[in-house]
């Protein structure tokens, strides 16, 4: 089997068997065609301990971070995994390697008074994407959702939405979770549903759709939401993920309770959930900074 047809192979079943969505098969796919290129001429079978090595060493000269390496590494320790299983490898070479460290990066979340600065900002648009921007916007931060989730929502879940107060999205590896919906999100989903029936296409079920009527594609998200934060008058670029980890920081430093905001995102190991807490120290650390006499230089 060639190299590309191994690769594609390993793909399509974290794909279609281990149910890997299609942005983490995405990222793999780069990760390995970036090791078929470093190994040249050299059969995959054929790498060792002391060329991973190398080819880490390569990429951290040309500037890749411990964390990109990080994901790059596991990417090529699954699919030697995955030869090792035909005894295609004799061992796998990027076990025991680590990628070096780099510093942690805290999540760049808005205030409170940014976020309601973006989610209460005039509108410029026609009344129609004007309603439905607020409506994800709104659901964005009320809900911490990511960007694929929101996008993949369809028009069944406003039920739910509307009369409940939670809705039902598919995270990571089509993992379900319930979360909830704020009373200002449901005020802004409550009026997107009178008007959607005027944009959208026949048998389109999507939530969220665009000027064609079909649903709404992440780019288009995001740019919406960028256009959002400059007649808001907010200082810097503004993404979805950031809506995220708002909700995140804004829920813990008022109930700290971090098993909740776990839940709540859909993490599924509370050490991904406790980068927050930081978050939290910062803003404590910034009023003591503020308001203590001793603390004032």
């Amino acid at each position: 089997m060639t190299p590309a047809a191994a690769v594609d192979a390993w793909l399509a079943e974290l794909g279609e068997q281990r149910r890997q969505s299609p942005l983490t098969v995405a990222a793999y796919r780069r990760d390995l065609a970036r090791l078929v290129r470093l190994a040249g001429d050299a059969p995959l079978a054929q790498l060792q301990v002391h060329h991973v090595r190398r080819f880490v060493a390569q990429l951290h000269g040309q500037g890749l971070s411990g964390r990109s390496l990080g994901r790059m590494l596991s990417a090529w320790r699954g699919f030697f995994a995955w030869l090792g299983r035909d005894d295609a490898v004799r061992a796998n070479p990027c076990e025991g390697i680590r990628p070096p460290k780099s510093p942690r990066r805290l999540p760049d979340a808005l205030s409170v008074d940014e976020a309601a600065r973006l989610l209460d900002g005039g509108r410029e648009d026609a009344e129609l994407l004007a309603a439905r921007d607020a409506a994800m916007f709104e659901l964005f931060y009320s809900s911490g959702l990511r960007l694929a989730e929101l996008a993949a929502l369809d028009a069944a879940a406003l039920d739910s939405a509307l009369h409940e107060g939670e809705i039902r999205v598919l995270g990571k590896r089509s993992k379900a979770r319930i979360v909830p919906v704020g009373s200002k999100a449901r005020d802004a989903l409550a009026d997107w549903a009178t008007m959607r029936v005027q944009l959208v296409a026949p048998d389109e079920p999507a939530l969220f759709v665009g000027r064609q009527g079909r649903r709404l594609g992440h780019r288009a998200i995001q740019l919406r939401l960028q256009q959002a934060a400059l007649r808001a008058g907010l200082p810097r670029h503004v993404h979805p993920h950031m809506l995220r980890h708002s909700f995140a920081s804004h829920v813990l430093q008022s109930s700290g309770d971090l098993r909740a905001v776990q839940e709540m995102l859909g993490h599924a190991s509370i050490a991904s959930t406790q980068v927050y807490t930081h978050l939290d120290f910062q803003h404590l650390a910034s009023v003591y900074d503020a308001a203590h006499p001793r603390a004032k230089r």
